[in-house]
Formats: structure tokens, C-alpha cells, sequence
């Protein structure tokens, strides 16, 4: 999906999050990353400014910016101190008539409810794990194992562990146990799909385009509590197991496969209500494909399996970048405007 009208010279104003919690470490990362893609999007023609969210005063950070004049470029995960508030900055966009990138705040609010998801995508007939939540630990009507034990509230693994995977209704109770008690949330319970797992990425509006999907590989793990995705794999870069996760592109996949795993993202998609860029974490079993989890705010860091298809598809990074503006312009109603009648 190209769009060879794409305007290199769209203002931009990037959104990004500092917890002053974080350790000096992790701010620092973050602030590298971001002036990463400022300088990406910069080198393409955009002129961009910037804004770190540290506190939850959204409202008077926006202030002195007028939504007519630019598009806001949302690489907010949250408000700082508010847990799964994506939604809220999405909401307050929208709220002073900003355009802006990714997903809208009812689509950000439906997948931080991983039920609310499951619904969706069963209701669509799309492929995705047997599941149940609990909000006691009395779970002794589920009978599908091995299962994994997931927070209901929780992106990006948080909440997962070795442990999560759970082998007998002890264990399971025991983890069910941990969710309510540590992380303060419902449990969802699922039927543990110990295959190969795939993460795609996925562009555009009305037409949309399949990036070359990513394969996370367990081989080299013969316990199956190893063989998924868990918070360490994703964070801890001094872990085995963030090590050897790494995405490995493209995946290899028979031409049928991949016919019909591009089938199943694509549904998914539209079904959660996606827009500009999502990605979507699928498993494979018996030559059907299971959505695991829809990621309408994936991560966009130079390093992720998004970006690194995305630049096998022909987009580097300050060009994937520029497209996400552009594809966000055409909501913007002075933008669209001049694209369509000065052209």
C-alpha cells in the first residue's frame, strides 16, 4: 500500500510519555527513541516539535497548539501515574479536535479489555484461543490444558512469566490466585497453543497491506513454560529469553499459509476497529491460525518487529513514519482538503 501522493511537508507535533518513576536508564531510552524518530521524520521534510508528557495535565501541554495547523503524531502509551490511560490521551485529542495518528480512543478503550476483545473476534468468526475469566480463583470448571493465565487488563506481556503457564487445576488456581491478588484485575484463562507464533504488522485504511510476517522461535527451548512471550523476553535485555525471542523475518511460510494467515489478520483488523498501523500476535496449530492479541498501539521503535517488516516492505523508518502522518491527514479536515482540490 503506497500512497504516491504522500505529502513530506505536514507539520507534526510528536506525543510521547516520561514516568518520573521510571529509572534514569529508561528515561533516557525513551527520550533517545523519540529524538530517533524526530530526526527520521525530519530527514523526510516534516517539521516536527515535540511534547514529553510527565504529568497527567494533558489539557495545558496542548494549549498552545491549534489542531487546523498540524497532525499530532500519538507515541503516548499513557498518562503518566494513571495505568491503561492510552485511551484517555486519545480521548483528549479528540476532545480539542486534534488530528492524530493510530487508533481512535473506542478502539484503544476495547483493547485494554482483552474480554471485550475476545468477544469481538468470536463474533466475526475469527480463529482465537478458548478462553474464561475469573474473578475467583475457584476454577475448577476448566478443563483445557496446558492454559495460560493472563491479567485482563494488561498489553506488552505485562503480568507474564514462566508461571503463567499452568499444567494441572493447582497450578492453575495458584496463578489465577496471583493475578487477582497482585495485579488487581480479573484472570483470563487460555487454552495454551504451543506452536509457532507469528507477529504481523498491518497499514493502512480501506485497503490495507500484510507486512512480512515476523516468527518468534522457541527451538531452542524444550520446556514449554519458555516458549512464549513473556514480560522478561520483552524487556530484559540481559535475559536468555530476550536473547533468543527475537523476531526472525520474514517468517517461513508455504504460499497457502500465508494466504491464509493474511485472511485472518486482515479480519482482525477490521473487527477491532484498527486504524493506520496495528499488529496483531498469532499461533499456529494444525494449520489454523489463533489472533492471541490485537496491539493497537504497537511499539514503533527503530528495533521492533513492526519497523524491521515494515523496512523489509520497502519503508524506512522516517518513510513508515511519514506515511502514518499521511494516513492520519486524511482525517484532517484543512489537509484533506488541499490534497484533494489543490492538487
Amino acid at each position: 500500500m503506497e500512497n504516491n501522493n504522500r505529502r513530506t511537508d505536514l507539520p507534526v507535533l510528536l506525543l510521547y510519555d516520561v514516568d518520573r518513576r521510571w529509572s534514569q536508564e529508561e528515561i533516557r531510552e525513551s527520550v533517545g527513541l523519540t529524538d530517533i524518530l524526530v530526526s527520521a521524520l525530519q530527514a523526510i521534510g516534516h517539521p516536527v516539535s515535540s511534547i514529553c508528557v510527565e504529568t497527567d495535565n494533558l489539557p495545558d501541554l496542548l494549549r498552545p497548539y491549534y489542531p487546523d495547523e498540524l497532525i499530532v503524531f500519538n507515541w503516548c502509551e499513557e498518562l503518566p501515574g494513571i495505568p491503561r490511560s492510552g485511551a484517555l490521551v486519545a480521548q483528549e485529542l479528540e476532545r480539542r479536535g486534534f488530528t492524530y495518528t493510530g487508533a481512535d480512543y473506542y478502539a484503544l478503550a476495547l483493547s485494554q479489555d482483552k474480554r471485550r476483545v475476545k468477544r469481538r473476534l468470536q463474533r466475526w468468526g475469527i480463529p482465537t484461543p478458548a478462553w474464561q475469566v475469573y474473578t475467583s480463583a475457584q476454577a475448577a470448571d476448566w478443563r483445557r490444558f496446558p492454559a495460560i493465565v493472563k491479567p485482563a487488563y494488561e498489553h506488552c506481556s505485562f503480568g507474564i512469566a514462566r508461571e503463567a503457564v499452568v499444567q494441572s487445576t493447582a497450578e492453575l488456581m495458584e496463578r489465577i490466585r496471583y493475578v487477582l491478588e497482585e495485579l488487581q484485575q480479573p484472570a483470563l484463562v487460555e487454552d495454551f497453543i504451543d506452536g509457532r507464533e507469528f507477529h504481523v504488522g498491518v497499514i493502512g485504511n480501506g485497503v490495507l497491506r500484510v507486512l512480512p510476517p515476523g516468527e518468534i522461535d522457541y527451538s531452542s527451548f524444550d520446556d514449554i513454560h519458555d516458549r512464549l512471550c513473556t514480560y522478561e523476553s520483552n524487556f530484559d535485555k540481559t535475559s536468555l529469553a530476550y536473547q533468543f525471542a527475537v523476531p526472525k523475518l520474514p517468517a517461513v511460510l508455504t504460499d497457502d499459509q500465508l494466504c491464509s494467515l493474511e485472511e485472518v489478520v486482515i479480519a482482525a483488523y477490521r473487527a477491532t476497529n484498527s486504524r493506520d498501523y496495528a499488529r496483531m500476535d498469532i499461533r499456529l496449530r494444525e494449520g489454523t491460525f489463533y489472533i492471541l492479541d490485537v496491539n493497537h498501539n504497537a511499539d514503533i521503535s527503530p528495533d521492533t518487529s513492526l519497523v524491521l517488516a515494515a523496512e523489509m516492505a520497502g519503508y524506512a523508518y522516517g518513510k513508515f513514519g511519514s506515511l502514518l502522518v499521511n494516513l492520519a491527514a486524511q482525517r484532517h479536515a484543512r489537509f484533506a482538503y488541499e490534497d484533494t482540490h489543490l492538487a
